[in-house]
């Protein structure tokens, strides 16, 4: 069994970004992260200010947004393994463009209803769940096996930087334009990586026809059984389904804590979210030479043994030069988790099967996403019963250990994670 290394640095300056095709996809991505985060300020927003919505309304909406993972996040694998990715990309971003376009053209026409808005957050969250899917399966096509780390920690870096931007971009477009007119930026946005995509050249392997007639059911459970016995990627999922839980509990208390308990002025709070999410853009830049110097799967135990219990500084936080506690806490658990995201995320693509990787991403992400919504509600239900202050100490404890669920692993024994399964299923041997 071969191990999963890095390979050494690339001499060229831009590394993977001199690739004209790797190019095309990072910047239609780095572009659609842009849009995604002024998406997140402004469509709330135009239910808020245009729409009148209260808190259950707009809470609904960004639940919908995340729903269809939990409904159709694991057939949806296997129909983007039975097809090809790049036609289900260009899918999704045309249709998205049109779901988004329609926002403010019925704005504009006075026939926007909330519902209206729902439908919209609802399809394009489904848009989102085949085009994230197909994109993680097409990105080993565009780019060899030893460059899919490089590759990730390039993706990571931009959707770091533009989740810092987007929020900051968004309120600024609402404020100049106004709401319904500022989603005009998600249309143009999908629009710019539709010709992106348009223009990769690489295309995928044409698939085999056991592919494409083995039963629907079955497909499925072959990919829930290779990641429910595998004895990486069960940790590592488990591992993530636990962070998410708790780190967006943290999210969803961090500005009721910063307002409420430290007092800090509503201006001030965007300004710290937005220096602890530096930590995102940290993460991607340490996750290649950490994986250098200690290996793969060593890296990926130690960030988030030594990253992890940073968390715990934020509850700490208080006026004035306490504000570093929280700034220095959420930029080191971020910076820890977009770190293994990198080493995970590349493994995962390199390690399964390729006729099975679809159906590993969205087994994988029906899994870490259904802890999201649950850990919002709970972040809920404590700050309305034992305050903000203890919810974060709450959160911050469940945070701050999961790197054990990752030393009790067989990484633990490890320099480097393999690149290859000890047994791969009967079914995909012969389909290959």
């Amino acid at each position: 069994m071969t191990n999963h290394t890095f390979p050494p640095p690339r001499k060229a300056f831009w590394g993977v970004l001199a690739q004209r095709d790797f190019r095309l996809l990072w910047m239609g991505d780095a572009m659609a992260g842009l849009a995604k985060g002024v998406t997140s300020v402004v469509l709330p927003l135009i239910a808020l200010l245009n729409l009148s919505a209260g808190p259950f309304e707009i809470g609904l909406l960004a639940s919908a947004v995340w729903l269809p993972w939990l409904v159709i996040g694991l057939p949806a694998g296997a129909w983007v393994d039975s097809m090809s990715r790049r036609p289900i990309m260009i899918a999704c971003h045309a249709s998205s463009a049109v779901l988004f376009a329609s926002v403010p053209l019925a704005w504009w026409l006075d026939v926007l209803t909330y519902g209206h808005l729902l439908a919209v957050a609802l399809l394009t969250g489904t848009a989102t769940l085949f085009f994230q899917t197909a994109y993680n399966v097409y990105l080993p096509t565009v780019l060899a096996k030893e460059d899919l780390i490089e590759g990730n920690a390039k993706i990571q870096g931009a959707e770091a930087a533009t989740r810092i931007a987007g929020p900051a971009l968004g309120g600024g477009l609402v404020t100049a334009f106004g709401a319904a007119t500022g989603l005009l930026v998600e249309v143009l946005s999908c629009l710019f990586c539709l010709v992106c995509i348009l223009l990769i050249r690489s295309r995928e392997p044409a698939r085999t026809k056991r592919e494409r007639e083995e039963p629907f059911t079955r497909q499925i459970a072959t990919g829930l059984r290779f990641v429910a016995r595998d004895p990486y990627l069960r940790p590592i999922i488990t591992y993530g389904a636990v962070v998410n839980l708790g780190l967006t509990g943290y999210t969803t208390i961090q500005i009721v804590f910063l307002v409420q308990s430290v007092g800090v002025d509503a201006s001030v709070v965007g300004g710290l979210v937005a220096v602890a999410g530096l930590g995102g853009i940290l993460g991607s830049l340490v996750a290649r030479p950490l994986g250098q110097r200690f290996g793969t799967a060593r890296s990926v135990v130690v960030c988030q043994l030594a990253t992890g219990p940073f968390v715990l500084l934020s509850p700490l936080t208080t006026p004035g030069a306490g504000l570093a506690f929280f700034c220095v806490g959420t930029c080191m658990l971020i910076a820890g988790v977009v770190a293994c995201n990198v080493v995970l995320g590349s493994f995962r693509q390199s390690y399964c099967p390729p006729s099975l990787l679809g159906r590993v991403v969205a087994t994988s992400m029906f899994v870490l996403h259904s802890t999201i919504p649950v850990g919002a509600l709970l972040a809920g239900v404590l700050g309305d019963t034992v305050g903000p202050l203890a919810t974060m100490w709450i959160m911050a404890a469940l945070i701050a250990p999961c790197g054990m669920i990752l030393l009790l692993s067989p990484m633990r024994r490890q320099r480097d994670l393999p690149s290859e399964p000890l047994t791969v299923p009967h079914r995909v041997h012969a389909a290959e």
